[in-house]
């Protein structure tokens, strides 16, 4: 288990505080490293608050340490005591990091494995997307063409719209010729396909008078 140095009296904080921030560069990077040494254990100590967190306790001391770093670059001691600033510093350092890991461990990876073809080759989720693409403006204009082809069917009339909609398979798995149409409601194929003409141009005008 890892052991770390006794806190530092109040006395010694201010001294080594004063020369960090007053004395030569030599003699405050000395003090800054003292000042480092003697805290990690406050280090330690907020650290264990985050074990149940599935981190390496060696993990959490390190990036607590890089909040204490910061804390001691910035300390103005007219605020209070180290100590006290310092735990927030690392608070935060260590709360940055659990949320960057809760956040990137809900990120999928597009090439993680998610089954084999019927082949047995392994495919991943970058493979469905590529295979599944559409082409976005195509579908909008569908979509569109759909809603004025809905719109304008409710120009046409009761036998107008039958026979269309038998004709083009809008009701039915395939489409029904004018002489089977004629035969199911009792008319002759030239009728049919001149209530047919007659509708399809109803249907033509709704559709161009509908386009933008």
């Amino acid at each position: 288990m890892q052991t770390f140095q006794k806190p530092l009296t109040a006395e010694e904080e201010s001294h080594y505080i004063r020369i960090l921030q007053q004395g030569s560069s030599a003699q405050a990077r000395e003090a800054r490293d003292i000042l480092i040494e003697r805290n990690l254990r406050l280090v330690a100590h907020i650290a264990k608050k985050y074990q149940n967190a599935d981190e390496d306790m060696e993990d959490l001391i390190s990036i607590g340490t890089i909040g204490l770093i910061k804390a001691i670059a910035s300390f103005d001691s007219g605020k209070g005591k180290l100590s006290t600033y310092a735990s927030r510093c690392i608070d935060n350092e260590l709360l940055m990091l659990l949320r960057t890991k809760k956040k990137t461990s809900k990120e999928v990876s597009l090439y993680e494995p998610i089954g084999t073809d019927k082949e047995g080759n392994e495919i991943n989720l970058l493979d469905i997307i590529e295979s599944e693409q559409v082409d976005v403006a195509e579908q909008m204009e569908l979509e569109a063409n759909l809603k004025i082809l809905s719109g304008v069917l409710q120009r046409l009339e009761g036998r107008e719209k039958q026979i269309i909609y038998l004709r083009y398979g809008l009701t039915a798995d395939r489409e029904v010729t004018q002489r089977e149409i004629g035969q199911m409601l009792g008319i002759s194929r030239s009728y049919v396909s001149r209530i047919e003409k007659r509708a399809l141009g109803k249907l033509r005008k709704g559709f161009e008078m509908g386009r933008p």
